[in-house]
């Protein structure tokens, strides 16, 4: 047998190795988290480390999921190697709404879509109190903390008034239900894999990007883009990395800069949390071959802190109170030490087995001090480009740092979607493309008709 065939079965099998380690982990925080939920209900979820609860079940979408799962396995690594860029970028677009929209609607229009976004906690409950705008973000901090008067639900206080502000938008366009805002959000959502293609394709190579884009379509992590806010935030996110990466490497340096931190500053007063996109956004800039467009992208940046600032919300005192907040409720009774690492688990059921043999190849050629550039032969097998590399592990590096912080025990499923986009990339080095598709593919079936999920 020739040494590159023994070399490529080698790095299969430990491909797969680490996919059942993480299969492994994630019967262990299932079982573990079962049975502290039992004995003293501290986690605050059914099924842990999932917000979700045991359900199986079909619905309207199921033969659609099915379809459209098939369809990617057998057709879109072929599709992805010869379409020419743009129509593949739709194409990824597409095929991604079609199998964010069929699992969706595995629990009906009603609870799948319309509903999701309308329920006690979530953001259109506020909309009724936003007629006046301004007067509402002055008022934003003060309904905060649980026992402050007309508390705001939990998604609202949690999260700067960016996020609801959107829904309120939305209502005054003639856009307001839940029908509306859930179909806002797939739409919206589904484009960040089409911004990770574009910053793969301009930081590293456009043969990564294509092979990457079938997994990007099949991710899990459509389970929760569709439907929840988070996967419009996950978007929104990713096109501010997308267009530095254009910006970087010397695509309309100004604009694409400018326009990079106006949806960056767009972004933080989307989620507090994704103040982490910085970490990600720093490595673009260290692999990226211009320094010109940060003052562009700075100017953008201040954009949307001087406005909302201009019209009373401060995002410091709001984040200072989000705080106490966060720990007046589930925050302050889930167990850390359980969350530190079930947190991982829920990580492993968003990107599913191909990117945890991705990331794999990643940290391994990091370890090893060596295959950064790309050899002759088999590039995209071989090598983890460095561009790629730090792309992946900065992303990694961001998800730890959040974990760690405290501010993220349990829902990591949804509230992880903007970083998790990233580590996805790193499927474009597995071999054995289809087999790992179809595992993709398993994984969110089952998530979607096993489970009714929170969101």
């Amino acid at each position: 047998m020739r040494p590159s065939v023994v070399r490529v079965n080698r790095d299969l099998r430990r491909d797969l190795y680490a996919a059942l380690c993480a299969a492994l982990l994630v019967l262990t925080a299932v079982l573990v988290g079962r049975a502290i939920q039992h004995r003293d209900g501290s986690l605050r979820v059914d099924w842990p480390p999932l917000l979700a609860s045991w359900d199986p079940h079909v619905g309207p979408g199921t033969p659609a999921a099915v379809l459209v799962a098939a369809a990617v396995v057998a057709y879109g690594p072929s599709l992805a190697a010869r379409l020419p860029w743009r129509p593949l970028l739709l194409a990824v677009w597409g095929a991604g709404m079609a199998w964010t929209w069929s699992l969706a609607l595995v629990d009906g229009w009603h609870r799948g879509v319309a509903e999701q976004l309308t329920t006690r906690n979530e953001y259109l409950r506020a909309v009724p109190r936003f007629h006046d705008i301004p007067a509402a973000l002055r008022d934003f901090t003060r309904h905060i903390l649980i026992d402050a008067p007309d508390n705001w639900g939990a998604h609202v206080a949690g999260h700067p008034p960016g996020a609801t502000l959107t829904f309120v938008l939305l209502d005054r366009v003639g856009l307001g239900g839940g029908g509306w805002a859930g179909t806002w959000c797939i739409t919206l959502g589904t484009t960040a894999a089409v911004a990770v293609l574009v910053a793969v394709r301009a930081l590293a190579d456009e043969s990564l990007a294509r092979r990457a884009a079938p997994f990007l379509v099949l991710a899990p992590a459509a389970v929760w883009v569709g439907t929840s806010a988070d996967g419009y935030f996950a978007a929104v996110a990713a096109w501010t990395v997308a267009l530095l990466a254009l910006a970087v490497r010397g695509v309309r340096p100004t604009l694409c800069g400018f326009c990079s931190g106006l949806l960056f500053g767009l972004t933080v007063y989307l989620s507090y949390g994704l103040t982490l996109m910085l970490v990600i956004a720093g490595a673009v800039v260290w692999v990226g071959s211009s320094r010109r467009p940060l003052w562009p992208a700075l100017a953008g940046c201040a954009v949307a802190p001087v406005v909302f600032t201009a019209l009373g919300f401060e995002w410091w005192e709001g984040y200072r109170i989000l705080v106490t907040r966060y720990y007046q409720g589930a925050g302050g009774v889930r167990p850390y030490g359980y969350w530190v690492w079930a947190n991982l688990a829920c990580a492993v059921l968003i990107v599913g087995p191909a990117t945890v043999a991705g990331v794999r190849r990643v940290v391994v050629r990091l370890w090893r001090g060596g295959g950064w550039s790309r050899p002759a032969a088999e590039p995209h097998i071989d090598a983890a480009p460095r561009p790629l590399a730090v792309l992946v592990l900065a992303a990694v590096l961001a998800l730890l740092v959040a974990d760690l912080s405290g501010m993220s025990k349990a829902e990591t499923e949804r509230i992880w979607l903007p970083f998790a986009v990233w580590l996805l990339p790193a499927c474009a080095l597995v071999t054995g493309v289809r087999g790992w598709l179809v595992g993709q593919a398993l994984v969110a079936l089952l998530l979607n008709h096993l489970l009714l999920t929170g969101w």
